[in-house]
């Protein structure tokens, strides 16, 4: 129950600031991405290498592109926290692997 309360907060806050956090969270994200795309590639080129690169660099070009087409404030949220949570599972299975 906290938890549905911690992410409505966290989505009536970003709506209510949409233009303010628009350039930040385009900043994180991509920073995000980038460290996990490094991550990713320092375990090779194998096939699996190439679905999480994929995984990733289609989550990072997907929340820019819903904010440059100006898509609904409600799925750029839910597409950020997204790619926020995935990027840091696979910077955290390749820090393991």
């Amino acid at each position: 129950m906290k938890i549905v309360s911690l992410i409505s907060k966290l989505e009536k806050e970003y709506s209510h600031n949409y233009y303010m956090y628009i350039p930040l969270t385009i900043i994180l994200q991509s920073c995000l991405g980038s460290i996990a795309a490094m991550y990713i590639l320092y375990q090779g080129t194998t096939w699996v290498a190439g679905l999480e690169l994929t995984i990733c660099t289609v989550l990072c070009m997907g929340y820019n592109a819903a904010i440059l087409a100006q898509a609904n404030r409600t799925f750029g949220f839910w597409l950020l926290m997204t790619s926020l949570l995935l990027n840091s599972l696979l910077i955290m299975i390749n820090l393991v692997v």
